[in-house]
């Protein structure tokens, strides 16, 4: 219902706001230098031992409210000890909010944790026309679920890849990324990965303090630590931060420049105020094609079990009288052996009863002996 009250709204209000872009230009180009007080996590590669309790400790958290577990309580929960799974490349999904993957590198293996970076101007967010995604001051990128309409522009503006959609949901699929556990953070408590490490290799702060600690660390241990601190300017700066042994790009990390989203699309977005305009006729047109379409096939579809139907019964009543004949057939000829059976059984008790009696061997009835004497 959110969905369509959407589209009703954007109808109305659409062609108004296409004919003001000015306005929308203005919003698209603001330049943000991120909140003071915003939190983050640090993840430090080096001291990161790759035993997936960050994994764990997440799912402790987010699991009841993933796709595959909320839809089936029932369903066997992922085997964390299982570290078979380091041997391949893994990404997050829609069940899965983050991974740790291992790289082998010039120093031995290296592991990095994968999740939401929560970008200081995330791309998700201003590539999201409805503001399913918002940047919240506290640090983390939260998602409304009621306002998305599921077009999927924020998985395809992330430079990171984060978001996924869940495809196997036909009435309600939604989007689902790291929520950097929002909920636990307003009640002062850590993230659940923040929680679960046992090398203290996640580090949980205000951002600012947290690239100072960064630093802190590589100037104390250059041997250890590559120079930089990635996300600490990467498209405008992200939450979560990394430190790695070895050159980020190693670790899977993609060369980004410093340039935000916004910056980097601020003239496709001066243009949303149109496509907002436009976007419910789209839909309305697509939605009738569907409809018509579906309609159609309905009906098809009726017809054919219509069809099937019929075929069915008159395939039946053949059966069946051809069935009822052989029984008649096969009646007519158990009566007739019947009555063949009955007459010679007659005739046998017939002939046994009229027979002359008959005398054992060599010796005479009293009938013949009478008959001798006579002739005597």
């Amino acid at each position: 219902m959110q969905r369509r009250k959407f589209l009703t709204l954007m109808s109305a209000a659409g062609l108004g706001a296409a004919l003001s872009p000015a306005s929308a230009n203005a919003a698209a180009t603001t330049s943000f230098n991120g909140h003071p007080e915003a939190v983050g996590v640090l993840h430090d590669s080096v001291r990161c031992i790759g035993c997936r309790k960050c994994e764990e400790g997440c799912f402790k958290v987010n699991g009841q409210d993933l796709p595959a577990f909320k839809n089936d309580p029932s369903a066997q929960r992922p085997d964390f000890a299982d570290l078979e799974v380091l041997n391949k490349k893994r990404r997050t999904n829609c069940n899965t909010y983050t991974v740790v993957n291992r790289y082998q590198t010039e120093k031995g293996p290296v592991y990095r944790k994968l999740q939401c970076n929560h970008c200081q101007e995330p791309a998700c967010a201003s590539a999201c026309f409805v503001k399913a995604f918002v940047k919240t001051p506290e640090g983390p990128v939260v998602y409304k679920p009621e306002l998305c309409v599921g077009c999927r522009y924020c998985m395809v503006a992330c430079p990171f890849y984060v978001p996924t959609y869940d495809y196997g949901s036909a009435w309600n699929p939604l989007v689902y990324k790291c929520t950097m556990c929002a909920p636990r953070i307003a009640k002062g408590q850590l993230p659940g990965c923040v929680e679960a490490c046992p090398k203290e290799a996640l580090v949980f702060g205000k951002r600012t303090d947290l690239i100072n600690i960064a630093r802190e660390r590589i100037q104390k241990n250059p041997e250890l630590y590559d120079a930089k601190v990635f996300g600490e300017s990467e498209m405008g700066g992200t939450n979560w931060l990394y430190l790695s042994p070895v050159q980020h790009t190693e670790l899977a990390q993609p060369e980004l420049g410093k340039t935000s989203a916004p910056e980097l699309t601020s003239g496709a977005l001066g243009a949303v105020a149109m496509v907002a305009g436009i976007w419910p006729v789209l839909l309305g047109g697509a939605y009738a094609i569907n409809k018509r379409r579906t309609k159609m096939a309905q009906e098809e579809a009726k017809e054919a079990v219509t069809t099937a139907v019929a075929t069915t019964r008159e395939e039946a009543e053949a059966k069946l009288q051809k069935a009822l004949a052989k029984a008649e057939k096969d009646k007519d000829a158990a009566v007739a052996r019947e009555v063949k059976k009955a007459r010679e059984e007659a005739i046998q008790e017939t002939e046994a009863k009229f027979a002359p009696p008959q005398a054992p061997d060599g010796e005479s009835t009293p009938e013949d002996a009478s008959g001798k004497e006579g002739d005597a």
